[in-house]
């Protein structure tokens, strides 16, 4: 009788260092499931922030392309007042022109001369980078020989 009281004994011992090896692994293993769903829940706040950023960064940018679109309207509406002011009140042509975006064909002060728009070819056929540019050719020397510069 004695000898299986200590079978029970050593059963339930057994049955109960188990059981507590069982709850301390779980534990252990628990608690990095435990730390990855805080990350989780972490990283899907992160991402509802984002998005709601991103959806107020859209209104800001529609907003701010509006806000342009009617300063260009009122630009352009304010430059055809002064036009149509300039043309009533004015007798400067100068000024007419300006305001007007107009240009006459020629002007008498050669303004169009100077403002003419720089070009990256030269007249006729030899350019800047031809071999003879800046080079005066002497009626004494012959093709042969390289002309004098000046």
């Amino acid at each position: 009788m004695y000898q299986s009281n200590i079978d029970w004994i050593l059963a339930i011992a057994g049955f109960l260092a188990g059981l507590g090896v069982g709850a301390l692994g779980y534990h252990l293993l628990n608690a990095n499931v435990a730390r990855n769903q805080k990350t989780r829940q972490r990283l899907a706040e992160s991402e509802l922030e984002l998005s709601q950023m991103r959806g107020h960064l859209n209104d800001h940018l529609s907003r701010a392309a509006d806000l342009v679109t009617n300063i260009q309207r009122q630009s352009q509406e304010l430059e055809r007042q002064l036009a149509r002011s300039a043309e009533q009140l004015s007798d400067d042509p100068k000024l007419k022109r300006r305001l007007g975006g107009t240009r006459a064909e020629e002007d008498t002060d050669g303004e169009a001369a100077a403002s003419a728009t720089p070009r990256d070819y030269a007249d006729g056929s030899h350019g800047t980078l031809s071999e003879d540019f800046g080079l005066q050719r002497d009626d004494t020397t012959r093709d042969s020989e390289t002309p004098v510069r000046y």
